[in-house]
């Protein structure tokens, strides 16, 4: 189900210089990591985020994830990134953008998520009912 950014989240950070390599330019790994912030941010406002999970009885790991890389970020830079759900029927599909400030696009990417039975290992075939009620608690419904 596409849900054409209804729920969405921003964070902002100034990108520290660990995160940099020699050049300046952050290093490709980190992105995913800001991804993460967003991802939490995201998830945080239908209280949903990993403990919440994890005491639901639910993993969700990554299964596949792509960034593309528009513009160089670059230590100190003051930095957006957005995350916002596409897809939550059968999984967890979420796209980011990352920004400078001034509006430019440095990157984008996505990530999928599927849920797992902590207890069995098994995959779910579809999203846990638990990411459904909260999903509607903040008025978004399965189509």
């Amino acid at each position: 189900m596409s849900s054409e950014r209804l729920l969405k989240a921003n964070v902002q950070l100034r990108v520290p210089y660990q995160d940099a390599d020699p050049g300046g330019i952050v290093w490709h790994g980190n992105y995913f990591r800001y991804f993460d912030m967003a991802r939490v941010a995201l998830l945080d406002q239908i209280d949903y985020g990993y403990r919440v999970m994890e005491e639901s009885g639910y993993g969700w790991p990554i299964i596949d994830a792509q960034v593309r890389f528009v513009k160089a970020v670059v230590y100190d830079q003051r930095i957006e990134v957005e995350a916002w759900l596409e897809e939550f029927e059968y999984r967890l599909k979420i796209q980011y953008e990352v920004r400078s400030l001034d509006g430019d696009c440095l990157t984008k990417g996505w990530t999928t998520q599927v849920a797992v039975d902590m207890q069995t290992g098994e995959l779910l075939l579809g999203s846990p009912d638990i990411l459904l009620e909260k999903l509607a608690a903040v008025g978004i419904s399965e189509p």
